[in-house]
């Protein structure tokens, strides 16, 4: 399946890298666009050199080219994941506005019927907030908020962002032990 990731500008980018060390192990052909922000959140919060974060995707492409690929319906992208999905990234989505590789690339997979699965990284929620994730959800969009469970009992923070990753490969059908599992 071709899996499309997009790592967007907003806190977490830790999540995205974790993404795709993971669907690096798969036979999966995985597409990456990083966003302008999301580079430069990546060198704030991140040890993880851009070109080795590009290396763990199969194809890269840059959110202003809305001449790749996964722009149109007929690239047949298998699922996108925005992680971490930023309000402004979810506006454009919930609202069609697809300025970006990023929203036209949603876009494209929504009207496909193609799962996007969109990672919230934002807390507290404003009313704006709130229902721009129910209109996203209305268009077909699965809402995944990166809110941690503790049922796992964590102990480090990798195994809270493998919590949330693994709950994101939860929705895409990929097996995993990235977490113990409500028993």
């Amino acid at each position: 399946m071709k899996i499309l990731v997009s790592i967007g500008g907003a806190s977490g980018i830790i999540y995205g890298i974790k993404l795709l060390e993971e669907l690096a192990k798969t036979e999966d052909e995985i597409h990456l666009i990083i966003t302008g922000s999301a580079k430069k959140i990546m060198q704030y919060e991140t040890n993880h050199p851009l070109i080795n974060v590009k290396k763990l995707a199969d194809f890269f492409y840059d959110d202003d080219n809305l001449f790749a690929g996964p722009a149109s319906g007929s690239f047949q992208i298998g699922a996108m994941i925005i992680v971490p999905c930023s309000i402004k990234t979810l506006s454009a989505i919930a609202n069609g506005y697809c300025e970006t590789l990023t929203a036209r690339s949603a876009m494209c997979c929504l009207k496909e019927g193609k799962k996007v699965i969109l990672v919230l990284r934002e807390t507290p929620l404003d009313l704006a907030t709130l229902k721009n994730m129910v209109s996203a959800k209305q268009n077909g969009a699965v809402i995944l908020p990166a809110m941690p469970s503790f049922y796992h009992k964590p102990q480090k923070i990798e195994e809270i962002i493998d919590f949330i990753v693994g709950k994101i490969l939860d929705q895409l059908g990929i097996s995993h032990s990235l977490y113990k599992k409500w028993a």
